[in-house]
């Protein structure tokens, strides 16, 4: 499903409930807020950045300083550890390397998985996955983290669990959230409710 005749601005600082059902847009609005998708008409920025005007490099720059992305199914690589995925999204950006596995090092640690680092992600439970892909999102110390369906492929506990994570980024860091989810356990936590439905939304 595509989005039309949206127009919205929500400003830094909040975290935001997407909801809707399948098919209502809500991954389409996500892609467009991360550069993956390119609107066809009207005008899109994010962070600061014209995405509608700008050029593929900046592009590729605007996703790996301004956002952070995590995903239902996790996304992470299977030949590589846990802490080299953490760490995957600054190695691509030129970061230096021991700068960059120490800062892995500490977000796995702040989100309980200092014992997982060498551990590949077959190893892993669903929870931890997700605790990996969050770190990961957080790598580059991104404005924005866009999270669509996180809690989908996870237990009750876990998924409370990375709402929880979530929230704490946005309190004690002040980062824009955006949550897309069937769910309800983020509404309570939401500075910003939108429902999406046929590829437009109401603010509620």
């Amino acid at each position: 499903m595509g989005v039309n005749a949206i127009d919205m601005d929500i400003s830094a600082g909040q975290l935001v409930v997407l909801k809707g059902n399948s098919g209502s847009g809500k991954s389409t609005l996500l892609s467009l807020l991360a550069g993956l998708d390119h609107p066809t008409s009207g005008t899109l920025v994010v962070g600061g950045v014209d995405l509608t005007t700008a050029s593929d490099k900046d592009l590729t720059q605007f996703r790996r300083e301004k956002i952070g992305m995590v995903f239902q199914s996790f996304n992470l690589l299977p030949t590589l550890d846990i802490l080299e995925n953490a760490c995957l999204p600054a190695f691509l950006a030129g970061k230096p390397a021991v700068r960059t596995r120490e800062k892995g090092k500490d977000l796995l640690l702040w989100l309980g998985l200092e014992s997982r680092l060498n551990h590949l992600p077959a190893q892993l439970s669903g929870g931890e996955m997700q605790r990996t892909a969050i770190a990961r999102a957080l790598i580059n110390d991104p404005d924005i983290i866009l999270a669509d369906e996180p809690t989908g492929n996870l237990d009750s506990r876990n998924a409370e669990n990375v709402i929880e994570l979530l929230a704490k980024l946005h309190k004690e860091f002040q980062r824009t959230i955006i949550i897309a989810t069937h769910s309800s356990l983020a509404d309570p936590l939401a500075t910003l409710r939108i429902l999406m439905k046929d590829g437009k939304i109401t603010i509620s």
